[in-house]
């Protein structure tokens, strides 16, 4: 059992910055990739970025040039550095992690964060 706590998340003005944090946890399991999600009102949840163990990245068109991931393997730990904020980035923000030998999707309780003036 894997075990995802994210941290980070809040209300900032626009143009403004926010790092999401995600921390795993739980018995002994090999990553295939974590990343973020998110979800806005009233739309699908969309993948936001993602990283694998070999450090590839993967970003939504949306965010990139915007928005930063990175991991801590030692400390099992991935964050999103957030800049340049739009309020369509408003939402709820949550923590995946895939399982190297199963490809098993573990999820957070999600963060929300809000950006508005």
């Amino acid at each position: 059992q894997v075990k995802l706590v994210e941290s980070g998340g809040g209300l900032v003005q626009p143009g403004g910055s926010l790092r999401l944090s995600c921390a795993a946890s739980g018995s002994r399991f090999s990553i295939y990739a974590m990343g973020w999600y998110r979800q806005a009102p009233g739309k699908q949840r969309e993948l936001v970025a993602a990283i694998t163990s070999g450090g590839n990245t993967n970003y939504a068109d949306s965010v990139k040039g915007r928005f930063t991931i990175s991991r801590d393997n030692a400390k099992i730990t991935v964050h999103l550095q957030m800049n340049s904020l739009k309020p369509e980035d408003t939402a709820v923000y949550c923590c995946n992690l895939v399982v190297a030998d199963t490809l098993y999707n573990y999820w957070g309780k999600g963060t929300l964060v809000t950006v508005s003036s």
